[in-house]
């Protein structure tokens, strides 16, 4: 038998099992599925043996969809010595009249697309970049949990009409306040004890999670870009190592616009012939990454100026990073105060204000020198 240069092998993926086609690369071959096989390592280095058998001059080139079983079937495949794709489901392209969907059609459909080069492969961040993601996280999750408490107590004394005169809210004085508080029946007394006391656990929550991160993050490879962003006004540890957690390594955008892009910060179009028309922004790529920079941007309402916890934050710093620093601030505040006064709404100002943003954190980090990842162990994401 004679055997093809190159076998592209699609996989739909689940929590238990596998489907599995694959298609020679030939124009008149036609993919053959495979059926189901478990999900697990062992499963799936016996389906890598026996193409590596039936196949044994030809490379493999795996692919399946990112989804909730997250990176571990590309790390284990590349450790193999095989070439191993992660598509996005949204950007897998599909047929207007298509109204039958099956694991085996997935399966044939992503094995005749990466034969077709109609996909264009994800970024897969290396383990300890994914860890140090997931405690960033899990620090906004426990912030989100901790306001979602505070809002449903405050609700609570509203709906009474009880009115707080302490101005700092959520301190210790405002939390005795809280314990000292009489309610006019004794299942709201319960309902209070117990919102009280689901915020003190939270805040006891989030106080190891602060520390944890601002240890491990020091000892990241990227420790060094996200100290550096920080020279950015709007741009603190939390928004430095969510951002970067979520986005990794900026110089594979060789253009600030592609990184805009890949956030979905750039406008819509949708224009033909003489006609041109751009709405909202695309609104694609990573959410979190985007809602951190809005946040950021917040910031540059007000005139560009160098306060002294900035000023801290830059000691340690290149003269080349600061400069682009107060450049982007003198930029930025400028067109915020500019766009506001042509009128423009306030979101809108923002998001603009977001978008160049992270050109200046991708001009930022082309200044800074990281160690080399040892080439050992760096998983291949280029096509053979």
């Amino acid at each position: 038998m004679v055997n093809n240069s190159i076998t592209f092998i699609g996989l739909d993926t689940h929590k238990e099992f596998f489907e599995v086609a694959y298609i020679e690369d030939n124009r008149e071959a036609k993919p053959i599925s495979l059926g189901r096989i478990n999900g697990t390592k062992p499963a799936l280095q016996k389906l890598v043996r026996q193409f590596e058998s039936k196949h044994p001059s030809s490379t493999l080139h795996f692919v399946y969809e990112a989804g909730p079983c997250g990176y571990w079937i590309y790390r284990f495949l590349t450790s193999l010595g095989h070439c191993c794709y992660v598509v996005a489901p949204s950007l897998i392209p599909k047929k207007a009249g298509e109204r039958v969907k099956t694991d085996k059609r997935d399966a044939v459909k992503l094995a005749l697309l990466l034969r077709s080069g109609d996909m264009a492969p994800i970024y897969v961040p290396e383990p300890e970049d994914e860890a140090m993601r997931d405690l960033s996280r899990a620090r906004e999750t426990a912030m989100k949990d901790l306001k979602d408490a505070k809002y449903q107590l405050k609700a609570m004394l509203l709906r009474n009409n009880i009115r707080c005169e302490i101005q700092d809210n959520w301190s210790a004085k405002h939390l005795r306040w809280l314990t000292e508080l009489i309610l006019p029946h004794p299942s709201q007394q319960i309902v209070l004890q117990e919102a009280i006391q689901t915020i003190t656990e939270r805040i006891r929550r989030l106080e190891p999670l602060d520390n944890e991160l601002s240890y491990h993050v020091k000892n990241w490879r990227y420790y060094p870009v996200v100290k550096a962003i920080q020279a950015m006004r709007g741009v603190r540890l939390l928004v430095a190592v969510g951002v970067i957690a979520e986005l990794g390594d900026l110089s594979r955008f060789d253009h600030p616009r592609k990184l805009m892009s890949y956030l979905g910060l750039v406008p819509s179009e949708h224009s033909s012939g003489g006609k041109r028309r751009q709405g909202g922004i695309t609104r694609t790529g990573n959410t979190r990454a985007r809602r951190l920079l809005v946040e950021g941007a917040h910031t540059y309402r007000y005139a560009a100026n160098v306060s002294t916890e900035l000023q801290k934050r830059q000691e340690s710093l290149s003269k080349e990073i600061v400069d682009i620093a107060w450049q982007a601030q003198l930029r930025l505040c400028r067109r915020y105060q500019r766009l506001m006064k042509r009128g423009k709404h306030y979101n809108l100002v923002v998001t603009a204000i977001a978008r160049e943003m992270i050109a200046y954190i991708w001009a930022i980090s082309r200044e800074v020198v990281l160690t080399p990842v040892n080439p050992a162990k760096r998983l291949s994401r280029v096509p053979a």
